[in-house]
Parts: structure tokens; sequence; C-alpha cells
């Protein structure tokens, strides 16, 4: 299993779950924590809630749901207040779910082609919205919908439909992680989030791999999240040996973004003592050797200033 891989990070796996099912875990790509707005306002004129309000209806309609699905998620930036309608209508949240549900037997062996995974990261997408409102995060969180996703972050076939899949289901991530709310990253500490997350930070695409690098970021940020971390050596290690092999692929395939996101984690790694202390002897030579001061040399100034304080911390 993938806790056997990197270390006992769960106390509370999600109980619904078998092995199979756990087994097959997709994501898709709505982007690091992009989402909805975060609530207020009115959603447009009458004639535009109107529209909203059918399209609602629809998705419970299994005929109409599809078409519902696209036209909903094109909208979702510009609707306001479309998460507090698709959470308290009746039946649309039980609707997404089956979407999502009636894809997990085509995660393994894997089977899942374009069209499918482009329809329910519609919904996923719809999901991304409920969880970056204000109004539902809270309610998202409390009926545990995250873990839903996690079939889909356990896939590892690196065809495009999957792909696509894991990287909108990050992005649902994405968007709790981004509101800095501890209720959040204490919910995520009771799944398999972080194991989840290094797998994919290690073998993902390059975005893929930015997003759950950036979920682990927003985890260790928080006070709770960063105990949970350096509480035990073999969690410790299991993040850092991640970070580590990916500071070596980056040699290999330089990215801007995902090097900021790994300085970033170290950085925060180093301001726990015990971890500070295991880092002086881990650290990448990389960052101490000059390595990437060229390519960040370009980069935007807070990186450079991140790696010049972690080097400073960690000696």
């Amino acid at each position: 299993g993938i806790n056997a891989e990197y270390g006992s990070f769960s106390s509370n796996p999600p109980m619904f779950m078998d092995a199979s099912v756990a087994a097959a875990v997709p994501a898709a790509g709505v982007g690091v924590g992009v989402g909805a707005g975060t609530g207020g306002g009115v959603a447009g004129d009458d004639q535009d809630l109107s529209e909203i309000y059918a399209l609602v209806l629809d998705l419970t309609h299994p005929d109409n749901r599809e078409a519902a699905l696209l036209e909903l998620s094109k909208k979702r930036e510009t609707v306001p207040d479309l998460a507090p309608v698709l959470w308290h209508s009746v039946g649309t949240i039980a609707a997404l779910l089956q979407e999502i549900v009636t894809l997990y037997p085509l995660l393994s062996p894997p089977k899942l082609k374009a069209h499918a995974s482009n329809r329910v990261c519609n919904a996923l997408a719809l999901l991304q919205c409920v969880a970056s409102h204000a109004e539902t995060r809270t309610l998202f969180l409390n009926a545990h919908i995250p873990l839903f996703l996690y079939p889909f972050l356990n896939t590892v076939s690196k065809t495009r439909p999957f792909e696509y899949l894991r990287l909108t289901s990050l992005g649902v991530i994405g968007a709790l992680v981004k509101m800095d709310d501890s209720d959040v990253i204490n919910f995520l500490l009771s799944t398999e989030i972080i194991p989840l997350c290094l797998r994919i930070m290690e073998t993902g695409s390059e975005l893929s791999k930015t997003v759950a690098t950036f979920v682990v970021q927003k985890i260790l940020l928080d006070d709770l999240g960063l105990s949970y971390i350096c509480a035990t050596y073999e969690r410790f290690y299991a993040v850092s040996t991640v970070l580590s092999n990916m500071v070596s692929q980056l040699m290999e395939a330089p990215s801007q973004r995902l090097l900021k996101h790994i300085i970033r984690c170290y950085l925060r790694l180093s301001d726990n003592a015990r971890s500070r202390e295991a880092l002086r002897q881990c650290l990448p030579e990389p960052f101490r050797d000059g390595t990437f001061a060229t390519f960040l040399r370009d980069s935007d100034i807070a990186t450079k200033r991140w790696l010049s304080q972690l080097i400073a911390v960690v000696g």
C-alpha cells in the first residue's frame, strides 16, 4: 500500500474505501487552488439566475446532466454564489458524487478514456467551486467529500485522461488549502493526503508535481501540519526524501515554479528544531554549491530570498 511506500502518515484511513478502490484515484487540472470566488454578491440578473437554476436542476436528470456539467463548469468563475446554490439544492451534490463513483471501476485496471475523464473533471470543477466558497467549505469538509477524490489521486497510469483526472482532483485539494484554514489542515491530516501527494510529487507530470507540492507546502505552513510531519523521523524522512529526489530531477528538467515550492517546503521544515538538525545532514548539495544560482537569477526575488534564508539557517 501507499503507506508502506511513504511511511505511516494516517491514523484514520478513509473508512468507506476498500483496498481496490483506494488503489485507484484520479485528478484533473484546474490549477493550483484556482477556484470560484469566495462568496458575496448577487449572481447576475433574474434571467441569469433562472438559467443557473435550470442547469442545476438538470444535474439531477441523467439525460441532461452531461450538458449541464459542461455549462456550469464554464460559469463557475462568473457566478459568485454558484457554490451555495449547488450545495443547498436537492440532490445536486449526490449527482456530482454519482459522477465520481461511476468512474471507480475504470481506474484499476486502467480503462479510462478521454470523454469520461472530461465529464468527471467538469463535475470536479463544480466541487472545487464548493470547496473554495467561504459559506460551503466547512460543510464540504464535514461531509468528507474530499475522500471521494482519493481513488483518483491514487492512480498511476500516465495516459492523458488519467493525468487530467489527477490534476483536476489536486485542484480541488489545492483550493481547500489555499484558504489557510486550520480546520482544512486538521481534516487532511486525518486522511491519506500526504502519501498520495508524495507519490505524485515523484512520478507525476510537471504540473501535477507542482500542485501536489503546493498542497504539502500549505500543510507545512500550518503549525499543526509542521508538527505532524516532524513528529516522527519516518514522516520527516518520507517528505525530505521525496523533496531531495525532486531536486535531482530538476537538474535534468528545470522548472522555476516547482523549484519555488520545493525551496519553500525546505525552509518551513527548517523552522522545526529537530528537522533543522536533520537537514544539516540531508539538504541537497545543489542548494549549497550554487547550482541553482543562475537558474534563479531570472526568477522571483522571494525564491532567491528563501534559498538564502535556508542556507543561513541550516548552514
